[in-house]
């Protein structure tokens, strides 16, 4: 029976004597994988539970998710303690950039093996092949995507969160396979070369690794002189990590580290003053008329009854004051000290002391922002505000006067500015 392709390779990348590098090998590749599993499982897992603690089942939390078999859920996303999910989406950002750097030279050094011929040789090469294509497809997106949400850059055409979330399905199925394959090869080749004892060649010993006892397609052929080492390499790889790392620490801790992260997206630099904090969205780009929110702005709160309450009248009621984190999930959060009105004490003023669900509602129409669903331990946490004031100061119109909701350990973009309604429901 004849073969379906040629027995002689194509010319250029499908050739082994394309690839000259003497760096490349076994060896190089197992470091950068040891270094991506220690990494890149946590991404993974904290992103899946950053899906948990936006909570798609509740009203109108989806914002455009489509539930799907793939959406189970285990747990409620707890409110304590109240930085909960900045670690988390601090976490997932920023090893999510660190990895950048150490996936790329990672997908350099297998780079050989996209273009091996025959492509396939067995059903069982063809499985590997395809979980290849997988990873490699499913990483490239996953962190492309991520990386143009930090920068709130939605140039592709489909609905992010959506995309994200099965391609992380897709992403976690290929890698868990490729580790099962290929973790008994790494851990050899590590012991064969003595684990990191290669890291002591300078340039002028560097050369392509011997092919006894381990031999390896990536091990060039016909090598070229190197140019630099291994190990400079492989620091060039972690300087690049370090960058990066520091830019989503300074982000997802802020403060005086803020000023680390120079490559953070621009109009998130904070001002001064009390509301001098980062923000996503200003008033200016909310399209609410300002009247809405001059003196006859009413918060309509309704429940087994309904209510509509001046400012002046939720500031004469009981204030409460804590200190809660917004934290968003582009990685960046900020702690600041809120003064509010508790939400279950405007449940009970509509007769819904005992509401399992709580909807609120922004001024602002149209947008990601405009609602929010919070869950029953959500709105009778006692530190759950209906927030009047920020750093005892008035909210600023950016940081959503007249009222917003501050819940410790939500999501952000839960946190709803310009607050126009609030409906409690049993």
């Amino acid at each position: 029976m004849k073969a379906p392709w040629p027995a002689d390779p194509p010319r250029g990348p499908f050739r082994r004597t394309f690839w000259r590098s003497p760096l490349r090998g076994p060896w190089l590749t197992s470091v950068l994988g040891l270094l991506l599993l220690l990494t890149v499982p946590i991404v993974a897992i904290t992103g899946l539970l950053s899906n948990v603690a936006y909570d798609p089942r509740l009203g109108a939390n989806a914002v455009g998710r489509h539930l799907g078999p793939l959406d189970f859920y285990l747990f409620s996303w707890p409110t304590s303690p109240s930085w909960l999910y900045a670690l988390n989406q601090g976490l997932h950002v920023t090893l999510g950039l660190a990895t950048i750097p150490i996936l790329l030279a990672k997908l350099w050094s297998v780079i050989p093996r996209l273009f091996e011929w025959p492509p396939f040789q067995s059903p069982a090469h063809a499985l590997e092949r395809l979980s290849l294509i997988l990873l490699v497809g499913g990483a490239g997106f996953e962190w492309v995507t991520g990386v143009l949400n930090i920068q709130d850059d939605y140039a592709f055409g489909f609905f992010f969160t959506d995309a994200h979330y099965y391609g992380a399905w897709v992403f976690i199925a290929a890698l868990s396979f490729h580790v099962c394959v290929k973790f008994p090869t790494v851990w050899r080749n590590l012991a064969t070369r003595r684990a990191l004892r290669p890291l002591l060649e300078g340039v002028d010993a560097t050369a392509p690794e011997p092919r006894s006892p381990v031999d390896s397609d990536l091990i060039p052929v016909t090598p070229a002189a190197p140019t630099i080492s291994r190990r400079a390499l492989l620091g060039t790889v972690m300087a690049g990590s370090g960058l990066l790392l520091v830019q989503g620490v300074g982000q997802s801790v802020g403060g005086p580290l803020r000023d680390l992260a120079f490559l953070a997206p621009r109009g998130r630099a904070p001002g001064r003053g009390p509301n001098g904090f980062q923000i996503n969205q200003t008033f200016a780009n909310t399209g609410i008329d300002p009247s809405q929110v001059g003196r006859g702005w009413r918060l309509h709160v309704r429940g087994r009854t309904s209510l509509a309450l001046t400012r002046e009248r939720l500031l004469s009621m009981p204030q409460h004051t804590y200190d809660l984190p917004i934290a968003c999930v582009e990685g960046w959060s900020t702690t600041q000290r809120w003064t509010g009105v508790r939400l279950r004490d405007l449940a009970r003023m509509v007769g819904s002391a005992d509401a399992s669900e709580l909807t609120s509602n922004s001024l602002e129409q149209g947008s990601s922002y405009s609602q929010a669903t919070y869950s029953e331990d959500q709105l009778n946490d006692g530190r759950a505000l209906l927030a009047l004031r920020v750093n005892g100061a008035e909210l600023s119109l950016d940081h959503g006067y007249p009222a917003r909701v501050i819940i410790p350990a939500v999501p952000g973009v839960h946190n709803t500015k310009w607050v126009d309604s609030l409906v409690f429901r049993t």
